[in-house]
C-alpha cells in the first residue's frame, strides 16, 4: 500500500507544471551543442525538439527579410529564406505545428510578416522594479543566462524582433558607460534569436550624463554629445536598433523645455542614428492639465508637425486617445496623419485590466483597433510587456496568452482571435479537445468581460487614486489635477453621464474622418459600446434594448460580475485535464477576479445612482456592499504591485 501511495504521489508531482516552459512545451528529443548564429539556432532548436524526418534549410531570393516558406519536398521538409531570421522563423514554425499535433506530412507554407519591427517594450528601471509590471521584478536586472536563453527563444518563436530594455519613463544613468556595457551583454544573448535591442533615453541626458548646461536639440554641442554617444553605442553593439523617447510628457523633459518642436528633437536623435541605420520611435503619448480635452491633444501638438520628421522616425501611438483603458476608441492620430510613419502602441501588461490576477485575452482588443486602423497604414507594432521573473514569467498563466498574442498579431494582423487562442491553449495545456473548446470561449469572452464589470458603455478612466486597479469613480482630491480624477472623464449629474465630445462639446469627433465623425456625433448613431465616450447620455435614453441608459448601464454591470464567476465554473471542470499546480493558480486568481467583479459593479453602481436617483432594476442581483465601506476602503500600493497577494476584503 505505501509503495501504492508513493508511487500516485509521484505520478501527482510530475503532473505539475510552473508554466515556465509557457508555449514551448517541447520534448527534447536530442541532446546538442548549440550552433552559433542565428541560421544555428534554427538548426539547434530542430535537432533539439525535431521529432519528424528529415529538414532541410534553404537560403533563397524571393521572400521579405524575415519571410519564409516551409514544403514537403521528396520526402523531406525545406524550409526555405532569404535571411537567418526567415529560417529561424520557418524552424519555430514547424515545431509548432508539431505541438499542436497538426499533418506536416503535405506542407506548403509562405509567410512573410507584415511589419519589419515587432517590438516589445519593457518598463524596467534600473533598481529592478518593473513600472506597471505584475510579475516581479525585471529579468534583464541581473540576467540569468538560462533565463534570457528561454526569453530569446520565446520571443523568437512568435516572432517579436526587438527589445526596448528600459522603462519610457528613462533615467538618464541608462546611457552611462557602465550601463551600456550590460546593454552589450544582454544584446550579445538575445542576438542568435534574431533580437535586437533599442533603449529608451531621458531626452536631457546631455545635461545629467554629459554635464552640459543645456540639451536644446538645437544647439551644437548638444548635437556632437548625441552623435559621440551614438558612436560609443555601435561600438559596443553594432546591431543597436535605436531609440524610444517620451518628451515633453507627465513631466519627462523635452525639446518643449527649450522652445522646440517634437520634430526638432527627434530629428536631432535621428541625425545621430542615421549613420548606423538606427530608428527614432517618438511617443505621441503628450498631455497637459490646461486642456478641456485630453483626448484631443496627441492631435493638437503632432498634427502642425505633419511631414516634418526624419525617414528614420517613426511616430509610436497609442491605441487609444486617452491611455489603455479597457475600451477606447482609437486615436485618431492614426488617420490624422498623412505624411509620417506611424506604429502602434499595444499594452500587453495588463495595468488598467486587473493586473495579473484577472483572466483578460487581448486579442479581440486589439483586432477591434484594427477593425478601424488599417493594418498596412503602419510601419511597425509595439507592445508593453509583461514579462518578469516570476516563475511563469506574467503572473497569471493565461496572461502568458497575451505575449504570444501581440507576437502573432504582429507577425500578421490578419489572424483571428479564435485562432491565436487555439494555437496557445495547445501549445500550453494539451489538445484535448474537452480543455481547447470550454476555455478558448473563455478567452474570447474575457475581454467584453472584463469591460462590462469595469466600465461598459463608453465609460473610461474610473480608477483608484495611486494606481489602476480598483474602482474609486468618486475620487477627486483638492489640488489634484482635474485630468487625474475620474469625474473629469465620467461627469457624472443629475441628468445624465459621460464626456461631450460631440461638436458642440470638446469637439473630439472633427479628428476622425468625415462619415465616422458624423455616426459618433449624433447620439442616436453613436455606437453604444462608447457612447458615454462620447456624450453625455441622459439617465432615461432609452437604449437598443429598449431599456433606459441607467437600466442598461445596471445591466451591464451585472453581467459582467455573471460572466466573471462563469469563468471560475468553467475551469473549475477543467481539473482532470491541467496539471495540479497551475489548475490550483489559475482557480485562485480566478475567485479573486470574480470577487473583484462584485466589487467594481457595487462601487460603481450605488456611487453612479447617488446622481441618477433611481432604483436599481429589480430583475438583476443587486448589490451586496455598501457604498460608504467602499469609499473607505484602500488598496496599499505595495498590494499593487504584489498582485498575487489579492485586494478584496
Amino acid at each position: 500500500m505505501l509503495v501504492l501511495l508513493h508511487a500516485g504521489w509521484s505520478q501527482a508531482i510530475a503532473q505539475c507544471e510552473d508554466g515556465s516552459r509557457l508555449w514551448l512545451r517541447l520534448d527534447t528529443t536530442n541532446a546538442v551543442k548549440a550552433i552559433t548564429g542565428v541560421k544555428g539556432t534554427a538548426m539547434t532548436e530542430l535537432q533539439t525538439y525535431w521529432k519528424g524526418g528529415p529538414v532541410v534549410l534553404k537560403r533563397q531570393k524571393g521572400f521579405t527579410d524575415d519571410g519564409y516558406s516551409i514544403k514537403t519536398q521528396g520526402g523531406k521538409t525545406v524550409i526555405a529564406a532569404a535571411s537567418d531570421a526567415g529560417l529561424l522563423y520557418g524552424a519555430y514554425h514547424l515545431l509548432r505545428l508539431q505541438q499542436m499535433d497538426a499533418s506536416t506530412t503535405s506542407l506548403n507554407i509562405s509567410e512573410n510578416p507584415m511589419y519589419d519591427l515587432r517590438i516589445l517594450n519593457h518598463w524596467d528601471n534600473p533598481n529592478g522594479t518593473v513600472e506597471r509590471g505584475f510579475a516581479g521584478k525585471s529579468i534583464f536586472l541581473n540576467p540569468d543566462p538560462a533565463r534570457m536563453k528561454m526569453y530569446a527563444r520565446a520571443c523568437a518563436s512568435i516572432g517579436i524582433n526587438g527589445s526596448v530594455l528600459n522603462n519610457v519613463n528613462a533615467k538618464p544613468e541608462a546611457l552611462a558607460t557602465e550601463s551600456l556595457q550590460k546593454t552589450k551583454s544582454i544584446a550579445d544573448q538575445l542576438r542568435p534569436y534574431g533580437i535586437r535591442v533599442y533603449l529608451s533615453i531621458n531626452f536631457a541626458s546631455p545635461i545629467k550624463v554629459g554635464g552640459l548646461k543645456t540639451a536644446d536639440p538645437l544647439d551644437a554641442e548638444v548635437i556632437k554629445w548625441w552623435k559621440d554617444k551614438v558612436n560609443e553605442i555601435y561600438k559596443l553593439i553594432p546591431d543597436f536598433g535605436g531609440f524610444l523617447v517620451k518628451a515633453n510628457s507627465e513631466g519627462e523633459p523635452g525639446p518643449m523645455d527649450f522652445g522646440r518642436t517634437h520634430a526638432d528633437g527627434a530629428n536631432m536623435l535621428a541625425g545621430a542614428l542615421k549613420p548606423h541605420k538606427g530608428i527614432v520611435m517618438w511617443r505621441a503619448f503628450v498631455y497637459n492639465p490646461q486642456s478641456s480635452d485630453r483626448a484631443n491633444q496627441a492631435c493638437e501638438e503632432f498634427m502642425p508637425l505633419d511631414g516634418q520628421f526624419a525617414d528614420n522616425v517613426i511616430i509610436q501611438i497609442k491605441n487609444g486617445p486617452i491611455d489603455f483603458q479597457p475600451r477606447e476608441p482609437y486615436s485618431p492620430l492614426f488617420t490624422s496623419l498623412q505624411k509620417t510613419p506611424m506604429m502602434v502602441e499595444f499594452q500587453i501588461t495588463q495595468e488598467y485590466l486587473g493586473a495579473s490576477n484577472h483572466l483578460v485575452y487581448l486579442a479581440p482588443m486589439w483586432k477591434e483597433f484594427f477593425s478601424f486602423v488599417k493594418p498596412a497604414s503602419l510601419k511597425a507594432m509595439a507592445g508593453v510587456a509583461n514579462i518578469g521573473d516570476d516563475v511563469n514569467w506574467c503572473g497569471h498563466h493565461f496572461a502568458q496568452s497575451n505575449w504570444y498574442a501581440f507576437g502573432r498579431l504582429a507577425w500578421n494582423p490578419n489572424l483571428s482571435s479564435e485562432q491565436i487562442a487555439d494555437e496557445w491553449l495547445r501549445q500550453t495545456f494539451s489538445n484535448d479537445e474537452r480543455l481547447i473548446a470550454p476555455m478558448e470561449q473563455v478567452m474570447l469572452d474575457s475581454r467584453e468581460a472584463c469591460v462590462n464589470y469595469m466600465m461598459p458603455l463608453g465609460i473610461h478612466h474610473i480608477f483608484a487614486g495611486g494606481h489602476h486597479y480598483g474602482p474609486e469613480p468618486w475620487y477627486a482630491p483638492k489640488g489634484l489635477r482635474p485630468d487625474w480624477t475620474p469625474p473629469y472623464y465620467h461627469k457624472a449629474d443629475s441628468i445624465g453621464l459621460g464626456f461631450d465630445r460631440t461638436v458642440n462639446g470638446s469637439a473630439n469627433v472633427n479628428q476622425y474622418p468625415d462619415e465616422l465623425c458624423s455616426t459618433l456625433n449624433d447620439i442616436n448613431t453613436c455606437p453604444e459600446n462608447v457612447i458615454a465616450w462620447f456624450h453625455h447620455v441622459p439617465w432615461d435614453f432609452k437604449m437598443k434594448s429598449g431599456r433606459t441608459f441607467w437600466d442598461e448601464l445596471c445591466h451591464k454591470y451585472d453581467e459582467g460580475v455573471h460572466q466573471a464567476r462563469q469563468f471560475l465554473v468553467v475551469w473549475d471542470s477543467m481539473k482532470p485535464y491541467v496539471d495540479c499546480q497551475r489548475f490550483c493558480d489559475v482557480q485562485r486568481r480566478l475567485r479573486i477576479q470574480a470577487r473583484d467583479s462584485e466589487w467594481w459593479r457595487d462601487a460603481c453602481l450605488l456611487y453612479f445612482q447617488t446622481f441618477s436617483k433611481r432604483p436599481i432594476p429589480q430583475d438583476m442581483e443587486h448589490p451586496v456592499h455598501n457604498l460608504d465601506e467602499m469609499q473607505q476602503f484602500r488598496i496599499p500600493i505595495s498590494m499593487y504591485e504584489n498582485p498575487a497577494q489579492g485586494y478584496t476584503k
